[in-house]
């Protein structure tokens, strides 16, 4: 199966819209599972469904459609995605508040919890910073922690082994939380 979204991804980058389309359709159940690990326990009117939804239209609705070149580019773009309807839909909740300070958001080894507007917010502020020094560290804090992707889903999308990614888990969030300190 991923030779074939593969193979949707290229014909999508020569110029056929359906393409994208249907990779996006064969992928649906694994990224309804990505967004339900990252709303898991939250309530209101963002649900998985919505989230998928939403973040298809914003991948797949512009005029100029992404230039996804394989499986792993797809996934991460789609969790990117999901991250910036996540973050997007924490800074509106915030708008709505006043004298909320700055709260530390600690990353685990635990899938996403329901996590705060306010941490939310600290945290995408960090991964940018991360990203800006080490952009294959933020990408795997993306695909772990805002996808909900395990070490066995992530060694294939990344190329590198479980231990090395455990290794890169462990320095990425004692980045994070220095950065969410300061």
């Amino acid at each position: 199966m991923p030779g074939d979204i593969t193979v949707l991804l290229q014909a999508a980058r020569d110029g056929d819209p359906d393409s994208l389309s249907e990779a996006y359709r064969r992928l649906y159940r694994e990224l309804r599972r990505t967004a339900r690990a990252l709303l898991r326990g939250e309530a209101g009117t963002l649900t998985p469904t919505v989230l998928v939804h939403e973040a298809y239209l914003r991948l797949c609705g512009g005029a100029q459609p992404p230039d996804l070149a394989t499986r792993k580019h797809f996934f991460a773009t789609a969790a990117q995605t999901m991250r910036w309807i996540v973050t997007d839909r924490a800074r509106r909740q915030l708008t709505q508040r006043h004298g909320v300070d700055w709260v530390r958001v600690d990353l685990d080894d635990t899938l996403p919890q329901p996590t705060p507007p306010e941490q939310l917010l600290a945290l995408d502020q960090a991964l940018d910073r991360l990203g800006a020094i080490d952009p294959a560290k933020r990408e795997l804090v993306e695909l772990r922690y805002f996808a909900g992707l395990e070490y066995a889903d992530l060694v294939p999308l990344l190329g590198r082994s479980e231990r090395t990614l455990k290794r890169d888990w462990a320095a990425a969030r004692a980045a994070l939380q220095m950065m969410m300190q300061a």
